[in-house]
């Protein structure tokens, strides 16, 4: 099962990288109309300018039909510039900005969270250190689940194990 899912994981891997990197995005898109307007000089006999010009008007969705192509590879370009554009570099060049925009400046960094998880130990530590001296028996934790999400990597030595579940220190 690995083996048919390691293409899409590498697709995947492959566009968070292309998503995460604005100076990539801009520069596909500005290979992609150029590459495009060659393309379309080429397949429809038409000037550099006028070439750039359609690649540009029907990348953007405009269309405003002064330039269209007539034969069946200048058809197909087009469609796979329009695919392109609106199906993957528009939405990740809209999701990067707005997640530029959308940034919690409260959100603790992730060296602060790990500062805080060690401190949460130590404390623990010292709590059933007292505890054990003055006779005490703490009350048992409640078993951990596994925390899933962005940001939720376990410490070094708690690493998840296949069944999801977490190990625990010694």
């Amino acid at each position: 099962m690995d083996i048919l899912l390691a293409p899409f994981r590498a697709i995947y891997r492959g566009l968070v990288w292309f998503a995460n990197s604005p100076r990539t995005l801009i520069t596909s898109y500005l290979l992609m109309i150029v590459i495009a307007g060659v393309l379309y000089s080429q397949f429809e006999h038409k000037s550099a300018a006028d070439s750039v010009w359609w690649a540009v008007v029907t990348a953007s969705t405009v269309g405003y039909g002064d330039i269209s192509p007539a034969t069946f590879a200048g058809r197909f370009l087009a469609a796979l510039l329009i695919s392109t554009m609106v199906l993957l570099v528009i939405p990740l060049i809209t999701a990067h900005f707005a997640s530029r925009l959308i940034v919690d400046d409260d959100a603790f960094e992730h060296a602060e969270q790990e500062e805080l998880k060690a401190d949460v130990r130590r404390m623990r530590a010292l709590l059933e250190e007292l505890a054990a001296r003055q006779g005490i028996e703490l009350p048992e934790l409640p078993p951990r689940t596994p925390v899933t999400g962005p940001g939720s990597a376990a410490p070094a030595g708690e690493r998840p194990t296949r069944s999801g579940t977490r190990r625990r220190r010694r």
